[in-house]
């Protein structure tokens, strides 16, 4: 299942649709990486503010639900970056037979 509705792609420079999405990839990556900081932040929270427990659940519960979709997000940037690699690599391709 691809996605390409959002993506402007530019074929005819597969160079800075690989730096696009190399960018994207690792915003993703550290975008989870955060959430995932945050949601043991909000755990830890709960021991050391019981009375606010459920708000600090609610919390942990929604920056775990964005880590997810983050490290979904830089799986299919990563995706992206693999099939721009393969472009590139078929353009040199192409450019070395046909002198």
């Amino acid at each position: 299942m691809k996605h390409h509705h959002h993506h402007h792609h530019d074929h005819n420079n597969p160079a800075k649709d690989l730096k696009h999405h190399k960018h994207l990839e690792h915003l993703a990556e550290a975008g989870a990486a955060m959430a995932g900081a945050y949601a043991l932040h909000e755990k830890h929270q709960i021991k050391k503010d019981p009375q606010h427990a459920h708000r600090h659940k609610i919390a942990e519960e929604v920056a775990a639900t964005i880590g997810v979709g983050a490290a979904g997000f830089a799986l299919h940037e990563h995706h992206m970056v693999k099939e721009a690699k393969h472009i590139l690599k078929e353009e040199k391709h192409h450019h070395h037979h046909h002198h």
